[in-house]
């Protein structure tokens, strides 16, 4: 099975993959010869203390969400290496790889001499981040569990790498296109959906994730109630809970030819959902905790409620469309 790009591919990896095991004593030795002097002092999103330097120059990124806020941040230049699956914006698939986010190289990591390491607890295994905060590297980790917490991630982010005015500026971009969305679907009800993060098996969302929560704005809710952030959920389950609507996001096909395959299931063509055409396919930034997220919300918002929105165009120049211009200018 090849892995796909988003929290969909993290998760079915999570699910099926072995635990692997890395080699830690060439890394411990170049890490070694290498020492940093800190001159700050930062908090990350999991409570641990993280030394940086005055001045950070060289990031590496294990997770792709991180790889496309620093480029979103337009610091995309200190960033030395990135993972496989780090494909958001195209450059990023440029940059040198060091493994996947589930079992990253850590020799290739140290031989890198980063000043910092971004890792998030939404992909990364805690026990990649503790071998390499027993080399003596800078890991600063995220831990994006709402959408607001999401954006107040990325302020903190830049204030870490030092450009604290950027992030601040585009989180405040992305909270008013936020703001514009509650405010077009607050007097809708929501719609009851049935969020597809793999089909095969099914798993779809807990309440608890930042997914679910982007439902939310979007005026939505997850016909799934389960403690676990990734439930496995079977067909029967489906049929009892009867969705309003049914939500898969990335390269699932088209709308009409997942529609037609859906009414030759057993069970699920009688779903009125199916049987109605309410089939919505979104961008894949919905399984992304990163800016994109904001405005993959409002492509979902648009579909499930289009009737709030007054014409096709976005309610708030996208983030990045914005900063792109700027770089242009």
């Amino acid at each position: 099975m090849k892995l796909e790009k988003t929290i969909r591919a993290f998760v079915a990896a999570v699910v099926m993959a072995a635990p692997a095991q890395a080699s830690l004593a060439a890394a411990a030795q170049t890490a070694a010869a290498t020492p940093q002097s800190a001159a700050r002092v930062m908090t990350d999103e999991v409570g641990h203390q993280v030394s940086l330097p005055a001045e950070v120059h060289r990031i590496v990124s294990i997770a792709p969400n991180l790889t496309e806020t620093l480029y979103a941040l337009g610091v995309e230049s200190l960033l030395v290496a990135d993972t496989q699956y780090c494909d958001f914006p195209p450059e990023a698939k440029l940059k040198p790889h060091v493994g996947v986010p589930l079992n990253p190289s850590l020799e290739s990591i140290v031989t890198l001499r980063p000043d910092l390491i971004l890792a998030t607890t939404a992909i990364n295994r805690l026990s990649t981040v503790e071998s390499l905060e027993r080399l003596g590297l800078a890991v600063y980790s995220t831990d994006p569990r709402t959408v607001d917490g999401m954006l107040t991630g990325v302020e903190r982010l830049a204030e870490a790498i030092g450009v604290g005015e950027r992030g601040e500026e585009l989180v405040s971009g992305l909270r008013g296109q936020l703001q514009a969305i509650d405010a077009a679907v607050q007097h809708e009800p929501p719609s009851r959906v049935l969020f597809v993060v793999w089909e095969s098996p099914l798993i779809s969302i807990g309440p608890k994730t930042f997914i679910a929560d982007a439902l939310r704005h979007a005026g939505a809710e997850s016909v799934i109630k389960s403690k676990e952030d990734w439930p496995n959920v079977t067909p029967e389950e489906v049929v009892r809970l009867r969705p309003d609507y049914l939500v898969y996001a990335g390269s699932h096909g088209d709308e009409t030819t997942s529609l037609n395959k859906l009414r030759e299931r057993s069970g699920w063509k009688d779903l009125p959902a199916v049987k109605e055409g309410h089939l919505v396919m979104i961008s894949d930034e919905i399984d992304r905790p990163a800016p994109g997220l904001v405005g993959a919300i409002e492509e979902l918002a648009k579909k499930l409620h289009p009737g709030v929105f007054p014409s096709a165009r976005t309610l708030v120049t996208p983030v990045r469309q914005q900063l792109k211009q700027e770089k242009a200018d």
